[in-house]
């Protein structure tokens, strides 16, 4: 979420764009408004902005001084100039002092709103590109965090990922070099590393970007935005966290999968028939406790649950839909013993293979 301070002498100027950036969306918050250049930097000293919106002409400071001024102090703002003069040398002088855009009074809507979502990606291309570069220059370095990190993430231990990401907030935050506001470029460039070397894992990874989140309050002291950029970064790092694993897992367990379903189908074949288990495991090339173990993991089942389950469904499959005897129906699905077959089977659907014929009308 970009913050937003509009400067303009004239009241109604400044509630009319202070209406249009409240009604603009969830990815700006008006974070404060002044009457002239000069109040907007005794603002700036006390609180935090992304973007300034002002006028050129004003009183005791004008829009075209309060650019330079915030161009040398606060250079991560992008600053957008309105003005009722559609004059080239005003025009010229915003766009040399770095002014994203002139926009004339009065000020139209939606193109208000285009020149705030070029203002935003713009603020978000130059952070994140600033946060690469100080990436770059301190990982040299810091090489152990990022196989430390990786050991993690490949052996999915989500139990040490909070500490990681401790840690790495600590670091991430000595890497600004005071410069707050570039800490979740600095968190997105870093999960953007981790997803090319898990590349070369062979394990794909969407590349990481997004915006800040939003926090609720609309004046942010310098504290307080230094405290929103640090949890702005940890949920960054939390969910970089979480997609890498859920990737890693899924990736761990696509084999498993494979194996299992071969083990079902099998089953499926012969469920009728006296498993012998150890067979099983050879034809599954495992062995047996670890084939067993597996089975359970994945299903919730083991495999004589899961040999059990097929036997009565098609059971009750033969109950609906043949003429078979009951007895019958128990030595097509495996079961010598007439009376064993019936206690599984009443244990399996409540009612006796009797029982439920008689339900359906059998």
């Amino acid at each position: 979420m970009n913050r937003v301070l509009i400067v303009d002498n004239s009241p109604l100027i400044r509630n009319s764009l202070s209406k249009q950036v409240e009604e603009s969306g969830d990815h700006y918050w008006l974070a404060g408004t002044a009457a002239n250049g000069m109040l907007a930097l005794e603002w700036l000293e006390q609180n935090y902005a992304d973007i300034c919106i002002t006028d050129v002409r004003m009183p005791v400071m004008d829009g075209i001084e309060l650019l330079r001024q915030i161009r040398a102090k606060y250079p991560w703002m992008v600053c957008i100039m309105v003005s009722s003069y559609d004059e080239f040398a005003y025009a010229k002088e915003s766009i040399q002092l770095e002014a994203i855009d002139y926009i004339l009074k009065p000020v139209d809507r939606d193109l208000l709103y285009s020149t705030l979502a070029k203002s935003s990606a713009k603020l978000q291309d130059a952070r994140y590109n600033e946060a690469y570069k100080l990436l770059l220059k301190y990982l040299p370095s810091h090489r152990d965090i990022l196989a430390r990190w990786m050991n993690e993430l490949k052996l999915a231990r989500r139990e040490n990922i909070p500490l990681l990401i401790v840690d790495m907030l600590d670091i991430l935050t000595k890497w600004t070099e005071g410069k707050y506001y570039l800490l979740n470029g600095l968190a997105m460039a870093w999960l953007n590393l981790l997803a090319e070397e898990m590349k070369l894992e062979n394990l794909e990874i969407t590349l990481f970007e997004g915006k800040d989140y939003a926090i609720g309050e609309s004046v942010l002291s310098a504290d307080k935005v230094r405290y929103y950029y640090r949890v702005c970064a940890v949920r960054r790092l939390e969910e970089g966290a979480e997609k890498f694993l859920d990737r890693v897992t899924e990736a761990l367990t696509q084999p498993n999968r494979k194996v299992v379903e071969q083990i079902k189908q099998l089953l499926r074949k012969h469920y009728m028939e006296k498993i012998d288990y150890q067979l099983l495991a050879s034809s599954v090339m495992l062995s047996r406790n670890y084939m067993s173990d597996l089975f359970k993991q994945e299903t919730g089942m083991t495999m004589g649950q899961y040999a059990v389950y097929l036997r009565m469904e098609e059971a009750k499959r033969l109950l609906q839909d043949t003429s078979l005897k009951t007895y019958e129906v128990a030595h097509q699905v495996g079961y010598e013993d007439y009376i064993h077959f019936a206690k599984v089977y009443k244990k399996y659907c409540e009612f006796s293979p009797m029982e439920y014929r008689k339900r359906l009308g059998i």
